[in-house]
């Protein structure tokens, strides 16, 4: 994956970045698949002499080629450009095929880290994570997180070092007190 370096603040580094859980990729290959099969069959069982055949068999493969683009490649491509990178200062997440979108929000504006699991999470290890912020947008909720609750407590870890990191406590220095 490999969230590029150059778009980091400097001093800024990454603790751990994923992509949404492999199980949005299990219609897509079902749909391939059956696609795929399908396709075959119906190609070679279409006689090339009758009812216009030839027409018949392009007809099928530009059919079978609108699906493989609409519900297996198109998905395919959303989940392999998506990544939730997660550093020491802010959660970011990047999405989009041919156009990118993109969404930072700062550890030190978050108020709440929450998750979802559905029934399918809890077998498959995956849920939402919602993430509450102080200032005025709304917060940020991410889908199909893989090890949700781990993420959850890494998070929440990742707040109070910053945390440490902004009042200068880190390393043991403790800011001078007002007076």
């Amino acid at each position: 994956m490999g969230y590029p370096q150059k778009l980091l603040a400097p001093g800024e580094t990454i603790s751990f970045e994923t992509r949404p859980h492999w199980r949005a990729l299990f219609v897509p290959a079902v749909v391939l698949i059956a696609t795929v099969f399908a396709v075959t069959w119906l190609y070679f069982w279409i006689d090339s002499t009758q009812f216009g055949g030839t027409v018949m068999r392009w007809i099928v493969l530009a059919g079978a080629l609108v699906i493989l683009v609409l519900w297996a490649i198109v998905p395919f491509l959303r989940w392999i450009t998506t990544e939730y990178v997660f550093t020491d200062r802010r959660i970011i997440v990047r999405s989009g095929i041919i156009t990118r979108q993109g969404r930072d929000m700062p550890l030190a504006k978050i108020n709440d880290v929450s998750f979802k699991v559905p029934l399918m999470g809890r077998i498959l290890n995956y849920g939402e994570l919602d993430i509450q912020s102080a200032g005025e947008n709304d917060g940020l909720t991410i889908a199909d997180v893989p090890d949700v609750e781990d993420i959850q407590r890494s998070v929440y870890e990742l707040i109070e070092a910053d945390d440490a990191r902004r009042r200068g406590s880190a390393g043991g220095i403790q800011p001078p007190l007002p007076e």
